[in-house]
């Protein structure tokens, strides 16, 4: 089976691309190449393309790469019917157990139910706490 795809020339740092047809069992710098289609600078965005070129190897059923197909729907040619196009990967978390969201809920502290704990643990702090109505409504009746 054929690809398209693009094969990186250029300096390090600098890269420029050829957008050629291979094998799609080859690695792209194995050199060994069917046709060599156009060029692709990403610096400049320039772009040469033999359109009828493409055409002729899409029709004959060559897969392109999803960059160059991208490249290609951007410039005019009609890519065919059983082409599809690559869905976007969903990054899943290596430890997802250990995301806060997937972590068991905590509940809240249970209350005592029992008579004998109930009395002695909540009416002593209630006491203490506890202010009278009449203190209050004299406070807010000062600062009005």
């Amino acid at each position: 089976m054929l690809a398209i795809r693009m094969q990186r020339n250029g300096r390090s740092h600098y890269p420029t691309y050829r957008i050629v047809v291979q094998e799609s069992q080859r690695h792209p710098l194995s050199g060994r190449v069917v046709a060599e289609v156009g060029n692709y600078n990403p610096a400049t965005k320039a772009l040469t393309l033999d359109k009828e070129a493409v055409k002729k190897y899409l029709d004959n059923g060559a897969q392109p790469s999803s960059r160059v197909a991208f490249i290609l729907k951007k410039n005019g040619v009609k890519l065919p019917k059983w082409y599809k196009e690559p869905t976007a990967k969903k990054s899943v978390a290596k430890h997802a157990d250990k995301l806060r969201k997937n972590q068991p809920k905590e509940e809240p502290a249970p209350e005592a139910s029992d008579a004998s704990e109930a009395p002695a643990v909540t009416e002593a702090p209630a006491e203490t706490t506890e202010v009278p109505a009449e203190t209050t409504e004299e406070a807010s009746e000062t600062k009005e």
